[in-house]
């Protein structure tokens, strides 16, 4: 029996090595595709077929490397990036990003990839905040070899593709090669751009992209003025006045008044005043979270009567916020700060009270006014706390969290454990 084994293996790998010697591009391609099933040991031999003729042979060599995803990868994945076909390009980086991330290939641009000729069609959706953990370190090499892509990619939609790369893989050295695409004049490359560099969180950056506040695309306006708010552009200050004054929808005068908001100066208050009672929800919510942000102790009681009165989720969430700002840390069954802990319960309200608790969650008062419920909440508020932590915890986090690594749901002590990596990655 063994013999037998020994004999088809040998004949099996006869008949591979045929296929990759073909002249036939199929057979090469299939060829290529077997050797996915070897592993690392298949390397060499698909790194050579990484300067196939045929783009269809390079296409497998390519997805059979992304398969085998181990380090011994990473370098032929880069080779393929300088490819001169787009798919390519495309399928090379998003296995880039699943080596740091795993299972990106099933959500990245990759998943939408078709050909239809010599074309290439993929859906662009919304940028998300997905980013890898703090304390994964990215190779120097994948980072450039992402950045002269954007700078020099075969088609716009392989260079965009790198650019949401680079801000999910935080990829700093590259912020020269996302400026240089922002003056592409194609909007989705501009965009992803911009969503990579609001990821990488430079405040450098925030002249660069200044002159993109009145850009004739919407989104991309927006996401220049969001970007500009997050980065804190204090610079930019009288474009989004303008912009607030002028805008050419509702959604542009939200992203301006939200950037402006983020950027606290009591010279400011006239103008968020000035949304306090709009029938908007979205701006009331806005000007409260600006007020809140100048932690001006006579806003006290303004703050107190309209959160008890407030009936609308987002202004609530807003007004809660800014008592906590200014210093109501208690955690009694009414109070703002358990509002906000409460509301990481709620699937459609979590994501809002958590980015407010990762801002308050970076003074340390706030951080040990939640601890107990890392002992005490429910399974959602300890998985959404340690999240909190993780990216706006200290020192002081780093024993509720260990505590939390031996809780008995294992979702929350493999959140927990994620978290004190990102902790103590931050702040050794």
């Amino acid at each position: 029996m063994r013999r037998l084994l020994v004999s088809f293996l040998l004949v099996s790998a006869t008949l591979l090595a045929q296929d990759i010697q073909s002249p036939n591009p199929k057979q090469r391609a299939k060829a290529a595709k077997e050797l996915a099933k070897q592993g690392s040991a298949a390397i060499p031999r698909l790194d050579a077929l990484l300067a196939d003729p045929a783009v269809e042979v390079r296409i497998e060599a390519v997805k059979a490397l992304v398969e085998i995803g181990t380090v011994r990868s990473l370098n032929p994945l880069i080779r393929a990036t300088t490819d001169n076909d787009p798919e390519v390009q495309i399928r090379a980086t998003d296995g880039l990003v699943n080596f740091y991330l795993p299972g990106y290939v099933q959500t990245g641009l990759t998943a939408s990839l078709r050909r239809v000729g010599g074309a290439i069609r993929a859906k662009f959706g919304d940028a998300s905040d997905t980013v890898i953990d703090p304390y994964i370190e990215v190779r120097p090499e994948v980072i450039a070899a992402l950045g002269k892509l954007v700078r020099g990619g075969s088609s716009m939609e392989s260079r965009a593709n790198a650019a949401r790369a680079i801000g999910i893989l935080r990829g700093r050295a590259a912020l020269a090669d996302l400026y240089q695409g922002l003056r592409s004049k194609d909007d989705t490359l501009m965009y992803e751009c911009l969503m990579a560099i609001q990821k990488i969180r430079d405040p450098e950056a925030g002249p660069h992209i200044q002159f993109l506040l009145r850009d004739l695309n919407e989104r991309v306006q927006i996401a220049a003025i969001e970007t500009t708010g997050l980065l804190k552009n204090r610079a930019a200050m009288q474009d989004l006045f303008a912009v607030l004054d002028n805008p050419r929808s509702n959604r542009v005068r939200r992203a301006a008044l939200q950037a402006i908001a983020q950027m606290p100066e009591e010279a400011n208050r006239t103008i968020l005043s000035r949304y306090l009672h709009d029938r908007d929800d979205d701006l009331r919510a806005l000007a409260y979270e600006g007020i809140g942000r100048l932690k001006n102790p006579s806003d006290l009681k303004m703050f107190e009567e309209a959160f008890n009165s407030e009936r609308k989720m987002n202004v609530r969430l807003a007004q809660a916020f800014g008592l906590v700002m200014l210093g109501k840390l208690e955690m009694s069954e009414f109070s703002p700060l358990r509002y906000l802990v409460n509301t990481l319960n709620s699937r459609s309200w979590r994501g809002v009270a958590s980015g407010y608790l990762i801002e308050l969650a970076r003074q340390e008062p706030v951080r040990r006014a939640i601890y107990p419920t890392l002992r005490q909440g429910t399974k959602d508020e300890k998985i959404e706390i340690a999240r909190v932590l993780a990216r706006s915890g200290g020192k002081d986090s780093e024993q509720p969290l260990d505590a939390l690594t031996k809780d008995p749901d294992t979702q929350v002590a493999e959140e927990s454990l994620r978290a004190l990596r990102s902790v103590r990655a931050r702040v050794q």
